[in-house]
């Protein structure tokens, strides 16, 4: 019997173009998997609408918050749907990159250098010497990313505007220069290492990431052995300890000038995007795994109890 499959999309979080693209391309790589797919737009009567459609199994190709901070999870988990990627625990954790840190650090993941600050105390004064990153604490897609660069004399003044709409508080970390990197793991299997060149971006930020042409993928990255193997290590070391399953992708940056200790990790991704040439896809599909199987594996991985 043909196994019926809800792609679960959009939502209502600032990635949900991002999450539209995903869903949408998965939708029309399990339809030819040989699944019956319905494109789910996710609203705030997602439960009534899947208690009446009753798929076998929930594709969550949702980004951002309510998608992948356990919050659909919880949902799922009440109707008994079995679903993709991580759990409600570990998806909460994940999005939350403070405390997702602190999890990884505890597993021997190392980090940089990092202070919990009340954004308006950062636009009256530097909390950390230059160069430093700000970030929201759960937010994707590099939205509400600050960098201050090494010499600037005033405190980035946009953190104090009434628009921001990234929470109060936000994530201060030390600036890590150097190469940017990702690695996938899927179930208990790490997968290969990619470096991402941003194209006229001064950083990988939402353009480099969705602009065609915004980044080039490298896979495999060209590493030595020492820190391919610390970045695959870290990978699997932070996808166990937070409890995630299915599919994460873990980023650091690297700093070549200190070798393998110039490895740091940033954050785990439980939802990571999966159009045909995001990361996640491209990585497997650089190791033998063509989209279309990926995705059958995810479904076939989908379960309640995570």
């Amino acid at each position: 019997m043909q196994r019926h499959v809800a792609v679960l999309m959009g939502g209502m979080s600032s990635e949900r173009p991002v999450s539209l693209s995903s869903g949408n391309a998965c939708a029309d790589a399990l339809e030819a998997e040989g699944y019956r797919v319905t494109r789910v737009d996710v609203g705030r009567d997602i439960a009534s609408v899947l208690s009446e459609l009753k798929p076998d199994v929930a594709f969550n190709a949702l980004h951002g918050p309510f998608g992948e901070d356990g919050t659909i999870q919880g949902i799922l988990e009440f109707l008994e749907i079995p679903y993709t990627h991580s759990g409600v625990l570990a998806s909460a954790l994940a999005m939350n990159k403070v405390k997702a840190k602190t999890v990884a650090v505890a597993a021997g993941v190392g980090v940089a250098e990092q202070l919990l600050v009340d954004r308006l105390e950062i636009a009256r004064r530097h909390v950390m010497q230059p160069p430093y990153v700000v970030k929201p604490i759960c937010e994707g897609s590099s939205f509400g990313v600050v960098i201050v660069r090494d010499g600037q004399e005033h405190p980035p003044q946009q953190l104090s505007d009434p628009a921001w709409g990234f929470g109060d508080m936000v994530l201060v970390e030390r600036f890590v220069p150097g190469r940017e990197l990702t690695c996938a793991v899927m179930g208990d299997e790490v997968l290969g290492v990619c470096e991402i060149v941003s194209n006229d971006h001064a950083f990988y930020d939402y353009d480099a990431k969705y602009a065609p042409g915004g980044s080039s993928h490298i896979i495999p990255a060209e590493l030595d052995a020492e820190v391919t193997a610390r970045v695959q290590d870290w990978s699997l070391a932070a996808h166990r300890a937070i409890g995630c399953r299915g599919v994460s992708r873990s980023d650091f940056r690297y700093d070549p000038s200190a070798g393998s200790d110039g490895v740091v990790w940033l954050e785990i991704n439980t939802q990571p995007g999966m159009t045909s040439t995001s990361l996640v896809p491209d990585i497997a599909a650089a190791g033998g795994l063509p989209f279309g199987k990926l995705l059958d594996w995810m479904v076939r991985d989908a379960s309640c109890r995570r």
